[in-house]
């Protein structure tokens, strides 16, 4: 897969993000499944325990490396199947994230729009871009059947780093 960058800037409630767009030939709730549901998110991302009726569950990344910390991820908004927003945070760390996905069906192909906050410090979109453009494009790969560890991590950091600095500078 050719690694082009994706993202676009967009202001959501405020707050500066990167925002980026997915198309499957697949309805709203497989793609909702594969955004949420536990089994699907930990073959391109990450897993998550907990119980979302709490309102928060802990959520791993499995792509990057055992030192990875669990995040607490809050559920702000949950329209199943078309809008989750979340907000994540390292427990002991200051930043938060501001993430929502939203999925739109016409005619047997869904859009998923997936957005995150870049925080304070616009050189954090230097890491959020193409960390999502990798993320975001293993998941196509595993939803259209190939194996998202076909994907190389370095196609996308630090290449399409100066891209995202440029889009907030």
């Amino acid at each position: 897969m050719t690694s082009t960058p994706t993202g676009r800037r967009v202001s959501i409630d405020g707050l500066d993000s990167i925002a980026f767009d997915r198309t499957f030939r697949a309805g709203i709730r497989d793609v909702w499944a594969a955004v949420t549901e536990p089994e699907r998110l930990a073959r391109w991302i990450g897993d998550w325990t907990g119980d979302p009726s709490t309102g928060s569950v802990d959520f791993r990344m499995l792509y990057e490396g055992d030192e990875h910390q669990a995040e607490l991820l809050t559920i702000r908004e949950c329209q199943a199947p078309r809008r989750l927003v979340l907000t994540s945070q390292v427990p002991g760390q200051e930043l938060t994230w501001h993430m929502t996905l939203t999925l739109v069906e016409q005619e047997g192909t869904t859009t998923l729009t997936f957005t995150q906050s870049v925080g304070d410090d616009p050189a954090m979109a230097g890491g959020v871009g193409p960390g999502w453009d990798y993320y975001l494009d293993r998941l196509v790969v595993a939803e259209t059947g190939g194996d998202p560890a076909s994907i190389d991590f370095g196609d996308y950091h630090p290449a399409h780093e100066q891209h995202y600095l440029d889009m907030f500078s």
